[in-house]
């Protein structure tokens, strides 16, 4: 795709405040075949951010994964990641845009509007992600998007990204909706074998499957 953002499974992490831990379980979607990761930790200091998003910066470089970082342009400029994904509440994305360079990943949330990702792809988003798709345990109480948003959004040309409750028994639904990427916390990240799960997610999509 010409943004630059991949199709396939996007690993976003869980809350977790062991450092090594959080590397560990995203090294194995990486190997399981994680096609992008977004470092995401609504519970941790800024200090215990930086630590985690230097680490994860270090591993998704040398895996050859871009890391995109929820929220905070700052920090993803600090540690050289591969972009940013801002929310509504986030900042206005055209200056994230201009801020981040053209070089860098931009991604937004739409939730269950079309006109917010129509704002987004004018303002330069790579991708614009909606949800939740099903009930998520990550956001009980989280708007839910109609899959049928999913192919009215493909005629924006940029990647579509589905979120929220997102399974391996629903996830062909979601692809074949118009989804060019499942965006996947807890049933990956909660999965005994994290990188067996993370094939099993990536070979439902050919191009980016594991080997």
């Amino acid at each position: 795709m010409a943004s630059g953002f991949p199709p396939g499974l996007y690993a976003l992490t869980p809350d977790e405040s062991d450092t090594a831990v959080l590397v560990a379980r995203v090294r194995a979607a990486s190997a399981g075949g994680a096609a992008a990761v977004q470092y995401r930790n609504k519970s941790a200091d800024p200090a215990l951010r930086g630590e985690q998003a230097r680490a994860l910066a270090a591993l998704c470089r040398a895996a050859g994964v871009p890391l995109v970082v929820n929220d905070d342009i700052a920090l993803a400029l600090a540690v050289d990641a591969a972009g940013v994904h801002l929310g509504r509440d986030d900042g206005d994305l055209g200056a994230a845009r201009r801020q981040l360079g053209p070089g860098r990943l931009l991604g937004a949330s739409c939730y269950d509007r079309i006109a917010l990702a129509e704002r987004a792809a004018a303002a330069g988003a790579d991708y614009v992600a909606f949800g939740s798709m099903f009930a998520s345990p990550t956001k009980p109480a989280a708007v839910r998007a109609p899959l049928a948003l999913l192919g009215t959004a493909r005629q924006l040309g940029v990647p579509v990204v589905a979120i929220g409750g997102i399974t391996l028994e629903n996830a062909r639904e979601v692809i074949a909706a118009g989804a060019d990427a499942l965006a996947v916390i807890t049933a990956l990240f909660d999965a005994g074998d994290i990188a067996a799960r993370a094939r099993a997610f990536s070979a439902l999509f050919p191009r980016k499957a594991a080997a």
